[in-house]
């Protein structure tokens, strides 16, 4: 049972995110929660989350719904009620013995998503692995062969303020571990200063580390409107047939912006932007490169990054991850062995100087001394 609070409404993660208070009550429509989609939500110390569909559909082994449980955030499913026909932003409910309560109302029966039910999803879920595997790469060779003009012609890019011929390029995408990457890379950023570009939300996480992106491309539908004021240039990634939904935000902020129409990732489209505009090296950070990457972002196959990743593989440096490999722990007897590998090139000089016995003997000599003996 919970004392009242607030709930905020939204059918997309990322966009109630940024309303969210902590103690507020989540409700969101999101089926297989992801990993930053459940680490966003524990950012924001909600009390509870309300799932209005399958927070673990099968289909795969998405790991959203176990952070929550270890974080102690309690998850919950209303699939029989449209909770967003029924509350507002900011109604004040209350979860009582699974029911939601509205006005000393019940609104909805809520089932509780237990850690051992998540187990059990989950392994039902890596059971079905093999299967939406070959179903993954079906659609991925399928969409290569409609898609391979992005790597058989040049990206349409318009002529940019910022240079970047000659020099690394940072690709930023708010994907798993983007912080702590970012972390682990910060003096690389500071010494080398790359083109730093943005994919949508990846600006917002720029600016966490008070960095502001050179380029910020996207379809403009998670990118912060502080954001898109900040960044020095702004692309707009539109459907192949030049149709581009995102232009109507930047026009609203009367912001400028270049258009790129190009079939894929606006990701994609980033890498290969800074490929064909010279860039030495490309490094990119938060960025999907599996098939769980793409499932948890509702795309079938990877096509797009197949093919971008084939053509500009010798200037591509993947630094998802890496933090992973400076998150070892340096324990007491590694400090123990540290201290005494450096103390036996003393001991061995000690023994062999001359002038360093004289100076242990005149010690002890004066220890002697000081003790009456």
């Amino acid at each position: 049972m919970f004392n009242k609070a607030p709930v905020k409404l939204d059918k997309k993660t990322k966009n109630l995110v940024s309303r969210l208070r902590p103690g507020d009550i989540a409700i969101i429509k999101h089926q297989d929660i992801d990993e930053v989609a459940a680490n966003s939500l524990v950012s924001k110390k909600v009390k509870a989350v309300i799932n209005c569909s399958s927070s673990i559909s099968g289909k795969y082994p998405n790991l959203g719904p176990a952070i929550l449980n270890n974080n102690k955030i309690p998850l919950y499913e209303a699939l029989e009620v449209d909770l967003f026909q029924l509350l507002k932003e900011e109604d004040i409910v209350e979860i009582r013995l699974d029911e939601l309560i509205y006005n000393n109302q019940k609104l909805a029966d809520l089932t509780r998503i237990t850690g051992d039910l998540v187990e059990k999803s989950l392994k039902r879920a890596e059971e079905n692995l093999e299967v939406e595997l070959n179903s993954f790469i079906d659609n991925t060779l399928d969409y290569a062969h409609k898609e391979k003009s992005l790597i058989l012609k040049n990206l349409k890019s318009p002529k940019l303020i910022t240079d970047i011929k000659g020099r690394h390029a940072l690709v930023v995408v708010r994907g798993k571990d983007y912080r702590q990457d970012l972390q682990v890379i910060a003096s690389y950023i500071k010494e080398i200063k790359p083109v730093l570009i943005a994919v949508d939300g990846g600006g917002d996480a720029l600016l966490e580390f008070g960095l502001i992106p050179d380029i910020l491309i996207g379809d403009m539908d998670s990118a912060t409107d502080k954001c898109l004021q900040k960044s020095r240039e702004i692309i707009v990634h539109a459907y192949p047939n030049g149709d581009a939904p995102g232009l109507e935000r930047i026009k609203a902020l009367k912001l400028e912006a270049h258009v790129i129409p190009a079939p894929g990732t606006s990701e994609d489209v980033a890498m290969l932007l800074a490929y064909e505009k010279g860039a030495e090296l490309i490094v990119a950070v938060g960025t999907h490169t599996n098939m769980v990457d793409f499932l948890e972002k509702g795309r079938k196959g990877m096509a797009s990054t197949l093919l971008v990743r084939m053509k500009i593989g010798t200037r591509l440096m993947d630094a998802k991850g890496v933090n992973q490999l400076y998150n070892s722990k340096l324990e007491a007897k590694h400090f123990l062995w540290l201290v005494s590998a450096a103390a036996i090139p003393l001991i061995i000089i000690a023994a062999i100087s001359p002038p360093v016995q004289i100076f242990f003997r005149l010690l002890s000599m004066k220890i002697r001394l000081f003790l009456g003996r």
